[in-house]
């Protein structure tokens, strides 16, 4: 029977030397029934039931009490409750007590998940007795993994220092550094190593040769005065282009020949030349760069991946001229071709990417049997096509590169499950970006995924997820809480390690987040778009008067609903999509409820459409009817401003340094939040900024020195928060420049689009290397993963067409009428990973 590492065996005295008190907590939860109680729902279930503070204190201090200290999840199935316990980032244990008797049972895994199933599927969980275990822990047991949950996130450095002692432990362990230079090649043009190097003695020679040679030049000589010399002696271009730069990258190889240290093998592969043609998959919603923005699925990804490809484009031009190489790099953004582009260039096959030279969107058609798909489909709709879009996709990378890319990267489920399959067919160096992992936005869509299936088919989204995350060479994450969360909340990544699907599959090792894959690399803002208030001379004092009728304007129109009748009132600010995750509408609640505030400060929020008729997305018409309930029960008008969807960026920028003349605040009110670009955007402006501590925001920022985290799960301690602020404000003006300045100085630390490539270009190099000289794919793992994919996710989608029938024209049709459509599920690639 498994124990609990973290507990000591007086715990179960502490069942009976407290016994009041753990009766009077564990009868509350089984008065409940059946039922899953998350930390927030289980503190209340605490405070009700001990309401003495000496009582909770002593109790907290007892065995006991360390299971509710770091208790994530109970589940209640009478007379049992059982606990998921987390004393830290990544380590997980698990154990059930009986009310009745107060006997405490540690469980394994799969036995805590086994009997939350019966909450769905009664007390002996499946009926026919076997379950499918999804189980990646054997295929990675020998592979190295971290630690310490303070080292998730640095996977690059701990790769580097492991595999450096295991390879090169003797000069003759060099020779898989020797054989990575020699194969380095683009489109026929030798680097770095030519024939005149065959052997790991002749490099010494040559790189000390090199070494006299150079010594005697001027740094500033260029490559073309020493190039021939070099060349003779067996190094070709790719080291540098000039004479103090391919010194540079000598000595630190002959540093390594003689003593290997991780940090100069790092240093190294930064520098090489390897890099040239990158795809960054992106499938689903509108990608385009105007007129996108607030279309459904629409949003912050469009941004992200636009500010990405310009600050990555500038990196390896930066790089290939330091180089001294002749090499003109490709970025193509792969994405969905729309016939019925709404207005959008969403139809257009190739699309240049304003701001670059080389980057270019390519968009590949939706099809089956039928044809191109025409419309527009929900994100949780793609799956049926993704397949043979893969396939279609690959080819058209080719054809349009010429050449097979260097590095591809994944955006989203779909994306990445795209990005595994061209980069098992090509071998290709694969980086995944979730984004958003749907599992954390949506409680309950994993046991209870047969509620949720036919609206957004997480079935299918789930396994995808898994295949991508364990075939991904690597992985970046803009936080550490998207990987492991905080002390109290689980990470997105996280919460992948173990979960449960009835009647689907049981997932007892899903993806392990001290694997050595994942790396934290921080995004930004466009700070030729989004700068400090401050910066006068930059302002767009232009866009003003828009701005006033956009916020002022009394006559209703169709871009706005509601008024402002003080004008000179602080503005609270927030941006997002209008769905249930963003919580736009329990910002609206909030401030509603809350006299003190209203009386403060004016409310404005731009979020989604403002009426149902012009909305086509599910979640989005159900938060406008939230929304409009709202406004009409607390009479709103005159306090509180909703401004639908705006997709101009740039007025955006200025929108956010007016709401900062006023002296208010942006509010970043998520359920979840992945990352939080508009909380950098907000940031970056001068603007105070508040946002949920439910993922990355809580990381991007200092609570109290650079803005101030907020529970969307407690509204009342929020608007308590805004209060406070905006009171001290008033009584003391700096206070309101303080936080300002904190913020700003937190994102020109950490949140820069030039950091950020940097540290991406490194890191591909880095992760080609060890892939090479260590088979870093895990052959073992990629047949687990290509059974998994066969075997279950094809046999998935052929479920989600019997649920959602996608003809030519986009159609629904739900029900035992509906057409399964197979076609799409048989595929064209030869082998599916």
């Amino acid at each position: 029977m498994p124990r609990l590492s973290i507990f000591e065996d007086g715990i179960a005295n502490s069942l009976q030397s407290h016994r009041n008190g753990c009766l009077s907590i564990l009868s509350r939860c089984v008065n409940l029934g059946d039922k899953i109680l998350q930390r927030h729902s289980f503190e209340t279930v605490f405070e009700n039931a001990i309401t003495d503070p000496n009582e909770r204190i002593d109790l907290m201090k007892s065995g006991f009490g360390l299971i509710l200290k770091y208790m994530q999840e109970a589940i209640v199935v009478p007379p049992w409750v059982a606990f998921a316990v987390r004393p830290r980032p990544g380590i997980w244990e698990y154990v059930r007590i009986n009310v009745d008797v107060l006997t405490l049972q540690p469980l394994c895994v799969a036995e805590y998940l086994k009997f939350k199933e019966t909450l769905v599927d009664g007390v002996h969980g499946i009926k026919n007795g076997f379950v499918l275990e999804v189980d990646f822990e054997p295929f990675n047991s020998s592979f190295p993994r971290l630690a310490m949950p303070n080292s998730i996130g640095n996977g690059v450095q701990f790769l580097n220092r492991h595999l450096s002692s295991r390879l090169f432990r003797d000069p003759g362990s060099m020779q898989p550094l020797f054989e990575f230079l020699r194969v380095l090649k683009h489109d026929g043009q030798t680097i770095m190593l030519n024939d005149r190097i065959l052997s790991l003695e002749k490099l010494r020679e040559a790189l000390s040769k090199s070494e006299e040679h150079l010594n005697r030049l001027p740094s500033s000589t260029p490559y073309k005065d020493f190039g021939l010399r070099l060349q003779e002696l067996g190094l070709e271009r790719g080291w540098g282009a000039t004479a103090e730069r391919v010194l540079q990258m000598v000595r630190l190889l002959l540093d390594l020949l003689q003593a290997p240290d991780p940090d100069i093998l790092e240093s190294f592969l930064a520098k090489i030349p390897m890099v040239f043609n990158v795809v960054i998959m992106s499938p689903h919603g509108y990608f385009g760069q105007s007129n996108v923005l607030g279309l459904p699925d629409t949003g912050g990804q469009i941004v992200y991946i636009l500010d990405q490809v310009r600050a990555l484009e500038n990196e390896m031009l930066n790089s290939i001229k330091n180089q001294g190489i002749n090499i003109t790099p490709q970025i193509l953004v792969v994405t969905r071709l729309i016939p019925e582009a709404k207005g959008t260039t969403c139809n257009q096959r190739i699309e240049k990417i304003i701001g670059t030279n080389y980057s270019r969107i390519l968009r590949v058609p939706f099809r089956s049997e039928k044809g191109i798909l025409q419309h527009w489909i929900s994100r949780f709709d793609v799956w049926p096509y993704l397949e043979v879009f893969a396939e279609d996709a690959s080819n058209e990378i080719c054809a349009e590169l010429k050449a097979s890319p260097d590095l591809i990267i994944g955006n989203y489920s779909d994306g990445n499950l795209v990005a595994s399959l061209i980069a098992n067919k090509l071998g290709v160096t694969q980086c995944n970006i979730a984004h958003a992992l749907e599992k954390t936005k949506y409680p309950g869509s994993d046991i209870y995924w047969k509620k949720f299936e036919e609206k957004y088919h997480f079935s299918c989204q789930f396994t995808a997820d898994l295949i991508a995350m364990n075939h991904a060479d690597f992985i970046i994450t803009s936080t550490y809480q998207e990987i492991a969360g905080s002390k109290d909340t689980v990470g997105q990544y996280e919460s992948h390690m173990a979960f449960t699907m009835p009647g689907l599959y049981r997932v007892v090792n899903g993806i392990d987040v001290f694997d050595p894959k994942f790396n934290i690399v921080s995004p930004g803002a466009d700070m030729s778009i989004y700068f400090p208030y401050t910066e006068t001379s930059k302002r767009l004092t232009g866009l003003h008067k828009t701005l006033e009728e956009l916020l002022f304007n009394p006559q209703p129109t169709d871009q706005h609903l509601g008024y402002l009748n003080e004008r000179k009132k602080p503005i609270v600010f927030s941006m997002a999509r209008l769905d249930r995750v963003k919580n736009i509408s329990g910002l609206v609640e909030w401030f509603a409820q809350n006299p003190r505030l209203r009386e403060l400060v004016n409310l404005v929020v731009v979020a989604g459409e403002i009426s149902v008729e012009n909305s086509k997305d599910r979640e989005e018409m159900e938060e406008i009817k939230k929304m409009h309930k709202l406004i009409k029960e607390y009479k709103l008008d005159g306090q509180f401003r909703w401004i639908r969807m705006q997709t101009n960026r740039v007025r955006n920028g200025e929108l956010y340094r007016y709401i900062a003349d006023t002296k208010g605040a942006f509010v970043q009110p998520a359920i979840y939040e992945a990352f939080g670009l508009t909380v950098v955007e907000a940031m970056t402006c001068g603007l105070p900024t508040f946002a949920t501590r439910n993922g990355g925001p809580a990381e991007i920022i200092v609570d109290g020195v650079s803005g101030f985290h907020i529970d969307p799960y407690k509204g009342d301690e929020c608007t308590k928060k805004l209060v406070s602020f905006f009171e001290k404000s008033v009584a003391d003006p700096s206070y309101w420049i303080k936080i300002s300045e904190g913020g700003l100085k937190r994102i020109y630390e950490k949140y820069t689009w030039k950091i950020y490539a940097e540290r991406l270009m490194t890191l591909s190099r880095v992760y080609s290397f060890w892939k090479f000289v260590s088979k870093l794919g895990r052959r073992e793992s990629r047949r687990y993963i290509e059974m998994l994919y066969a075997l279950k996710y094809r046999d998935l989608n052929l479920v989600v067409c019997f649920l959602l029938h996608a003809g030519q024209d986009g159609s629904r049709a739900y029900g035992p009428k509906a057409k399964i459509v197979e076609s799409q599920m048989n595929g064209n690639l030869p082998s599916p990973l």
